[in-house]
């Protein structure tokens, strides 16, 4: 009797592999999420949760897993709204109303025309180089941020404020540097910080 030919899918070995390294979860990430404690010098809780989120997506965490990091990396004023508030612990509040209670309770009390002031105002130091300036318009401009749920909205005002840092970067950098970047217009912060460096070091030579 003649052999018959199966006709079973054939194993392919690298797919399978890939899918199963997709579907596991890396809890190792944990360690690049820092504390936060939600006081005056803790840096803005958007920028706590954007690395809970970036972290949760490469290390394919569920919204269970991050809310319980979320949770184990909060300290002080932040540990004490989180001990306070039960429906927080709640296993059924989902990720995105746990970020809101957070967002809500430690809000900038500050407008966001306030910031935008500052950022509109600021002039390069006497001492201060090309980067730090940049550096220290960089953190006005985050400043100017609402933090939202909404990762489209998120992403428009993120955008929003690279233009306005680029705009108050260039018109507060001061010297020969700051003439030529004008002069030159450059698309983003970055290459206008480049602009700035190049003319200092071609002033030293």
């Amino acid at each position: 009797m003649p052999h018959q030919a199966t006709n079973a899918p054939t194993y392919n070995e690298p797919e399978d592999a890939t899918l199963r390294r997709a579907a596991t979860k890396d809890l190792s990430l944990v360690s690049l999420v820092p504390r936060w404690s939600g006081g005056e010098t803790a840096p803005p809780i958007g920028e706590f949760f954007e690395t809970i989120e970036s972290s949760a997506a490469i290390g394919n965490w569920s919204e269970a897993d991050r809310k319980q990091i979320c949770a184990l990396k909060l300290t002080d004023a932040a540990r004490a709204f989180y001990s306070a508030t039960p429906e927080l612990r709640n296993p059924a509040i989902t990720w995105q109303d746990f970020k809101a209670r957070f967002l809500s309770r430690f809000r900038d009390v500050r407008t966001v025309q306030y910031h935008f002031g500052q950022l509109y105002m600021a002039r390069q130091r006497k001492e201060e180089t090309a980067q730090e300036f940049l550096d220290r318009c960089r953190l006005l401009a985050r400043k100017t941020v609402p933090c939202v749920t909404d990762p489209v909205l998120q992403r428009a005002y993120n955008e929003q404020a690279e233009q306005m840092l680029l705009s108050a970067y260039t018109k507060g950098l001061t010297g020969t540097g700051g003439r030529m970047v004008r002069y030159l217009s450059p698309a983003t912060a970055e290459e206008a910080l480049q602009m700035a460096i190049n003319v200092s070091q071609a002033e030293i030579q």
